[in-house]
């Protein structure tokens, strides 16, 4: 039985902050408002510490999905991907999927970002959020005019890349990309390389990055294992955070509440408080504390179709498990459990005419087949085609009151009118195989396992996208920012329209899906957050 308490003063403390989510946005909050000793800050983390081995161990990723770190959600079935329902990894624990991810630091392109300035949301252009991205990064490069050497974020070259990846990084130039030194410099089209969130051939998470360092803090409080309920108001200000602990339901409250659960459970979790659209809370007996149209809706996502070549020999990744690499990594950081799979990228143009790419090609090392959970039939390499700027769009809804019961995620993948994003993805599959065709890869490459000998019409081809598309793990926009309420969550200072005492930080708060990774905006979007509450 559930046994609710009264107001719980933790230490006989009324928190100054409380943020819900220690993910990728969570830490770097927690890190940032906590150095002023005058405020308090309580973090809540639903998930457990970030302590097992693979977390550290960059080519493990895969061995914590469907593990008690990871959400495990899974989609409503998408008539645009053959009725199949995708998979999604989440990270519950600390760090968020900054734990679990491919740990590639990718920006996004400038234009992005000028967008959601021109969108009504002054303070987010380019020239506005570049210096928050520097102040978060150490670079091993150093510092210049696009990077930062000093901040708490590890960014690096990879240690110790695969003789494959540098074998594609020439095909893709004979395929006529140029070579790109810096993705994340004065453009973004190209192929370079990827930097990665390592630290001497170890993951670097928010949680290792940003909180690690400071858990001493005497006025911050993490609490993992603490699942949020609901906001608690008094009226329309938010007063506090009802969570189930280990001991229970318990309530703490705060001087500001920050929601920071990701473009799943930051909606959910403004829902079950009575954030969102009337019709859907009163149908489940929810009452309306604030009636917001766009709250779970406009979800965006990063579509990935797999291009696979078998290769001659036995170099790709599916060697990594091997006791040998196990002992190579642990003795000096390097062998293949330094890769983080996607190992090279580029952005391309899908047409001459864009001003900007709509395509990224992540180059793997390894056949990486149902998300590195399914083991490889063989050696080989993989391309993943994928499609950067979606003009389909979906929704997270509640499907009950109950905090533990999961939310329906809808993404309505590929349902565009006229089909423009399933012609971009096939037009990124056929550079993908021209690219892993090309002379450069001629003596590693011996066949095309996807799509295959069979697929070469229009036809067969956008078959094999709806057949093969999976996810890239780039859920945002459910809680966007924008000026006007019947269409935004958040106003440009990322507070939830007509609620005091309540901001949403974190990808659900984009107005629209950048144009690359998004762990990387995510951690600048809390930067950011954190500029704008110390200026109040």
């Amino acid at each position: 039985m559930i046994r609710k308490r009264p107001w719980h003063r933790i230490g006989g403390v009324i928190y100054d902050f409380v943020i819900v989510g220690a993910g990728s946005a969570g830490c770097v909050l927690a890190h940032r408002l906590s150095a002023d000793r005058a405020v308090s800050v309580l973090l809540l983390e639903a998930g457990p510490p970030d302590s097992k081995m693979e977390i550290g161990i960059p080519a493990a990723f895969p061995k914590l999905f469907k593990t008690e770190y990871d959400w495990d959600y899974t989609t409503t079935p998408q008539p645009g991907l053959a009725d199949r329902a995708l998979y999604w990894p989440r990270g519950r624990t600390l760090g968020g999927s900054s734990s679990i991810n491919a740990q590639m630091y990718v920006r996004g392109n400038a234009a992005d970002y000028d967008a959601w300035s021109r969108a009504g949301n002054p303070g987010w252009s380019w020239p506005e959020v570049l210096p928050a991205f520097r102040r978060s990064e150490s670079n091993s490069r150093g510092s210049c005019e696009f990077h930062g050497a000093d901040g708490p974020l590890s960014v690096e070259d990879l240690r110790d890349p695969s003789p494959l990846t540098r074998a594609f990084l020439r095909a893709a130039e004979q395929a006529g990309i140029k070579p790109n030194p810096d993705l994340n410099g004065e453009q973004q089209e190209g192929v370079s390389p990827s930097q990665v969130t390592q630290r001497r051939g170890k993951r670097a998470s928010t949680a290792r990055a940003f909180l690690a360092p400071i858990r001493r803090r005497k006025n911050l409080m993490v609490r993992t294992g603490a699942q949020a309920r609901r906001i608690v108001f008094d009226g329309t200000r938010a007063v506090g955070v009802e969570y189930w602990g280990p001991d229970g339901i318990e309530q703490v409250e705060a001087g500001e509440v920050i929601v920071s659960g990701g473009a799943i459970n930051s909606p959910q979790l403004l829902m079950l408080s009575g954030v969102g659209p009337r019709a859907a809370l009163e149908g489940l007996g929810i009452p309306v504390v604030r009636e917001l149209d766009a709250v779970g809706r406009h979800l965006q996502d990063h579509l990935s179709v797999p291009v696979i070549a078998t290769i001659y020999g036995e170099g790709s990744l599916l060697g990594a498990e091997k006791p040998v690499e196990l002992v190579r990594y642990l003795l000096s950081r390097k062998g293949m459990l330094t890769s983080n799979v996607g190992e090279a990228m580029a952005f391309v143009r899908s047409s001459p005419e864009l001003s900007a790419p709509d395509l990224q090609l992540i180059f793997a090392p390894v056949e990486f087949i149902e998300h590195g959970l399914q083991p490889p039939p063989g050696h080989g390499v993989t391309c993943g085609v994928v499609l950067l700027q979606p003009e389909s769009e979906g929704e997270i809804s509640l499907v009950s009151s109950e905090p533990f019961v999961r939310p329906r995620i809808e993404p309505r993948y590929l349902s565009d009118a006229g089909d423009r994003d399933l012609e971009v993805l096939v037009a990124g599959v056929r550079l993908a195989r021209e690219i892993l065709s090309a002379p450069a890869l001629s003596e590693a490459v011996s066949g095309e396992m996807w799509p295959g000998p069979g697929a070469e019409s229009d036809d067969e081809m956008m078959e094999f996208v709806r057949r093969r598309a999976e996810t890239l793990y780039h859920p945002v926009g459910t809680c966007r920012m924008g000026p006007d309420p019947a269409d935004s969550v958040v106003d440009p200072t990322l507070r939830v329209h007509g609620i005091e005492g309540l901001r949403v930080v974190d990808a659900s708060v984009m107005p629209r899906i950048v144009r690359g990774n998004t762990n990387a905006p995510t951690i600048m979007i809390a930067e950011r957050a954190a500029e704008l509450v110390n200026a109040r």
